[in-house]
Order: structure tokens, then sequence, then C-alpha cells
């Protein structure tokens, strides 16, 4: 039998035509090609689990047709009425929609589907990665970043290309951003009851298959995405993109046949009586134990690379080390190692899921980052007034509980896209999330957050002094933290969401930034953080062994100290010099050499 795993999956452009190639365990499938409304059919033979067939020409648009048994029940989802999206595809030609059609039995659904584009893989090898550990990472959603931008020209807003404009170069070089990372803009589908609410998915962590660019995000398909990345590099800014391998788009029984479900349905992992397994709580999970499945996301991953990307962040990332516990050797993690592309690019883990044994803070590879929630929560509960300074001073110094390595490999945050905004941390002592059409139960409900006065805006100079101090002082600890810092965009002049901390379903002016009402004096204090950082002649993920502590009078820090709310100073030696950080709850922040940064 052939090596199925050899064979190149997808649509490859060959002398005198396009190979297609595409996994299914149907008993036939058939490769559909498109011009216009007319259909095309042709019969695809098999060698395996690997079907493959050659058409004339390049300029394609299709898509696969899978016949079989059909028993939801068994995990047999083969409904020749259903056209499926190639989980190889690169590019599509319009959005996915959601319908009922998609889960209906026997309804032809090739009006709605996507069609496949076919486009000529990319092949170079990349140049090495611009970003570098401890360099700030600048979180972003491209279309909530660009819709409201006044300098970006109307017809460009949303869109992937949006990030080229000058004044948007000029902003993230203020902010002295090493690498922006992009919120998914891979295609993604809403969830089923979204629409009938007037909503739609503003995240993208809803992805049908994960090579194929959201037609919307990115209409310039694979040239956009390498294009805008070549002008980031040009300004010195990396490219990190968050990718989704835990769940696809097709979601639980009760989801639509779109690609995966109706070619492959092991993809998806199961229980021994065939029930998907739900780790993500999206209905279904990737199956990463499967050889198949993780050479699809290698595959992924070496295709985003090769358009010049520096690295990945993994939403839910357990779940690629899952068959069906964590396990910290799995195999994924060595195929990443030893591959000649992937071994140079940067791995950020979001380690945790939902599912058994899924919190794994600490326990990825030593050389991936991990986004740290310890770091956030015991910030926050320092500045609301009920942490301990020795909880505060662990989170700085890198959370070295956690990390043992000698270089942190701690991503520090204090707000993030999945939660409160910074403003609204000191503004909403509770999440105000009606507006998405769940009775405000969704979003975590026990955000470490306060409100200083009333909840929401108010005109009181005291409450908005007070909530600026617990915004800069949060600011101020990020940026003098060992590890690497993440900054959601916007959160540097203020933006909020009006006390809503899941604004995944808020595709309009909740999300989209507000460019026009920015708070300048913060974000020229955010600028000056990040120059003082940079700036500064310090190793930002190695000064542990250099750390002296001392209380806030100047002496050694007793256990009482370290007990207290109080706060504590930080010795770092510098050459000759020193470096006093002092963390005082009472007055904020200060860094001392030779000038002195207020917070």
């Amino acid at each position: 039998m052939t090596n199925q795993l050899a064979l190149p999956l997808g649509a490859t452009p060959v002398p005198g035509g396009t190979r297609f190639a595409v996994r299914s365990t149907a008993e036939r499938v058939e490769l559909c090609l498109f011009d216009g409304a007319d259909e095309r059919r042709l019969a695809m033979t098999r060698d395996g689990d690997v079907w493959t067939t050659t058409a004339p020409g390049t300029n394609h648009l299709y898509g696969y047709r899978a016949h079989g048994e059909y028993d939801p029940g068994r995990n047999l989802w083969f409904d020749p009425a259903k056209l499926l999206v190639d989980p190889y595809a690169l590019e599509l030609d319009r959005p996915f929609i959601q319908s009922p059609r998609l889960a209906a039995y026997g309804e032809d659904t090739a009006d709605i589907v996507p069609r496949a584009r076919v486009v000529t893989p990319l092949t170079d090898t990349p140049a090495p990665p611009l970003f570098r550990p401890g360099g700030l990472i600048y979180e972003l959603n491209v279309r909530g970043f660009t819709m409201r931008h006044p300098a970006i020209p109307p017809e460009q807003r949303g869109t992937l290309a949006a990030l080229a404009h000058p004044a948007v170069l000029d902003h993230l070089r203020k902010l002295g951003v090493a690498a922006v990372e992009l919120m998914p803009i891979t295609a993604a589908i809403d969830e089923r009851h979204l629409p009938p609410l007037g909503l739609r998915n503003a995240w993208g962590y809803n992805p049908v298959v994960p090579m194929a660019l959201c037609p919307e995000r990115v209409p310039g398909g694979v040239a956009e995405l390498a294009s805008t990345v070549a002008v980031l590099r040009q300004a010195g800014i990396g490219v990190i993109l968050d990718l989704v391998f835990n769940h696809m788009g097709e979601s639980d029984i009760h989801g639509g046949t779109l690609s995966f479900r109706g070619l492959d349905p092991d993809a998806y992992a199961r229980t021994t009586d065939g029930t998907l397994i739900n780790d993500a709580g999206t209905g279904n999970t990737l199956d990463a134990s499967r050889p198949g499945v993780r050479a699809m996301i290698l595959d992924s991953l070496r295709h985003f690379a090769r358009a010049g990307v520096d690295g990945f962040r993994f939403d839910l990332a357990p779940v690629l080390a899952r068959g069906p516990g964590f396990d910290a050797r799995a195999p994924i993690f060595a195929e990443i190692a030893a591959d000649p592309i992937l071994s140079t690019r940067i791995m950020i883990a979001e380690p945790w899921d939902i599912g058994p044994g899924g919190y794994q803070l600490g326990n990825f590879p030593e050389h991936w980052l991990e986004w740290n929630d310890k770091y956030r929560d015991q910030v926050r509960r320092f500045w609301r007034g009920d942490g301990r300074a020795g909880d505060l001073a662990t989170r700085i110094a890198g959370s070295a509980d956690i990390f043992s390595s000698t270089a942190s490999r701690s991503v520090n945050f204090v707000a993030a896209h999945d939660g409160f905004t910074l403003a609204d941390l000191a503004a909403y002592a509770q999440r105000h999330n009606h507006a998405n059409g769940e009775d405000n139960r969704d979003g975590h409900g026990d955000e470490v957050s306060w409100n200083h006065g009333q909840e929401g805006a108010i005109d009181d100079p005291a409450i908005r002094a007070a909530r600026t101090r617990s915004v800069r002082a949060m600011l101020a600890t990020l940026f003098l933290s060992r590890g690497t810092p993440m900054l959601t965009a916007g959160d540097e002049f203020g933006r909020s969401q009006n006390g809503n901390n899941n604004g995944y379903a808020q595709d309009n002016e909740t999300t989209w930034l507000d460019w026009e009402a920015r708070d300048a004096a913060l974000e020229d204090f955010v600028a000056q953080l990040s120059a003082f950082r940079r700036d500064m002649p310090l190793d930002w993920t190695d000064w542990l062994a250099k750390a002296e502590w001392r209380n806030l009078s100047g002496g050694p820090m007793t256990p009482e100290d370290w007990d207290s709310g109080n706060g504590f100073a930080l010795h770092l030696p510098i050459g000759d010099e020193k470096l006093i950080l002092r963390f005082d709850h009472r007055h904020g922040v200060s860094a001392i050499r030779g000038r002195l940064l207020e917070s």
C-alpha cells in the first residue's frame, strides 16, 4: 500500500493540470468542479484512505462529495448531498454561512457551502523569526482593530491588508510592539444560536478547515497574508497567528456537515460508545492522537510559516497532546521540534481546556511560551487590594514556581480578548453580557475585577482618577515583569466594552476600537513604559538570580512583609548602577535609575 502520509494532500498544480488528494473513510468520493453554478463530478481513485484524481487546468473552484453509510449514532455522516470543503483548502471563494440545511440529511448544500480555490502552495524556506521572547506581544482582532480607524480607507477596513497602512505601523512602532498576535484569520462559521439573535462571531475561534483564510478578513488570500507580513517585518514587527486545532465548526451531533464530518469523521475524538468528546466546549474535539490529524496540523503550520509568520499561539493547547489524557511527551511536540521549519518558530500555548486534567500551565515543552493566568489574576488581586506582596513578587519574577528554566517562559498579561478590557477591570465588578443573548450567563462569572464607585461610565473626577491609577499600576507591573508581556489592542488607550467580558458575538462597535476617543495620556504612558523596558540593558526573561527584594522602608523582607498587601522594592544591578522598582499599593509603581516613571 502507498504510504498515505507521504502523499501531498490538497490541490497541487502539476504538469497539465491539478492533482487532488483527500483523506476519507467513505465508500466513494467524487471531486466536484464548479463553473459558476454548473457542477462537474469526477470519480476519485482510492489508495488506503487517500483518494486522488487529476483534472486538466489549474484555475478551479472545487469541493468533494462522499458516499457511504449515514448513521450519526455510530459517527457515520456520509451524505452525497453535502458539498464538502477540502480539509487542506488554502483559499475559499466565499464565507461560511450557518443554515439548518447543513445538518439536514439529503438536502444539497452546494449553493451555500464555499468552494475551495486552487492556489500554488508556498514552498520557500521562511526567514528566521524577528520576534524574541521578552518583546512586547500585541494581541489584536484584525476586524475590530481596523473597522473604525479614520486613516484607513473605508474599502480596506476590516481586512488584514489594513495592518500595512502607515498610520497603523506608526501606532505599533510608538508602542514598541515586537510582534502582533492576530486572533484567528482563518475562515470560521457562526455558532448555530447566533444568526437567530442577529449576532455574528467577531473572534473567529470556530474554524471549519485549518488553512483556508477568511474571505472577509483576508480577501486577497495567501498573497495578502504574505505581503502584509512582509510590510510588518520591514517595520521590525513580527507576526504570530492564533490558530485553533482543538475543534472545528461542525460542532456537536446536531451541527452541520461541512468537511471532516462528511469525509473522515474519525478525525474527531470519541468515547468508546461513539459519543463525540467535548474537551473544547464546542461539541467536538480533534483527535491529535491520530497520525493523519497531526500531519494536517504540521502541514498547516508549515504553510503559514512559509508565508513569513514568526510563530503560533495555540487555542486550548492541551487538546494537541490528548490521547485521551494530556501527555507532556505527546508525539506532536517531538514532531514540531524535529521539523526544520517549525523548530525555528515561536510556539505559545494557551495551557488549559475543559477536558480531564485540562489545566496544564507549566507542562508544555521547555522551548514553548505559555499564557499565564496566575499572573493575570494575582496582579489584579494585588492592585484590587486583596492580594499578597509575596504572590505579586512571584509573578513579577517570571513565575519561577511554575517555569523552572533559566529564562522565563511566561507570557504575562493582565487582560486579553476573552475577559474584561483593562479599563473595565477597574469599572465593573460584574459582567454585563446581556447583549449576547444568553441571559448574562456566558463569559467568566468570577473575574478578578472591581469598580471604583458606581459601575460603568461616570463623570466624578475622583472616581475617574482612581480608575486611572489602577489601570496605570497594572500596566506598569506588566512592563516591569520578567517574562514576555502581552497587551491587547486598545487597552493602551482605555478601550471599554461597557462591561461585556465575552464580546465574541459582538461584531459591532462594542468590540470595534474607537480611535477617535482614545485616552492620549494613557497611550503615551504605555509608550513610555515600553521604551523604558526596551532601552534598559536588562534581559527581561532572565534577571531572577540578580534580584534583591526589600520592603518599602528599605529593609529586608520579613514573612509579615510578604504576607501583607503593601508591596516591596525590587533592586536589580545593571553594570555599576542599580535599577529600583517599587510596587506600592498606596502609590502605584515607580522605577528609579536616573529618572522616574510614575504610575
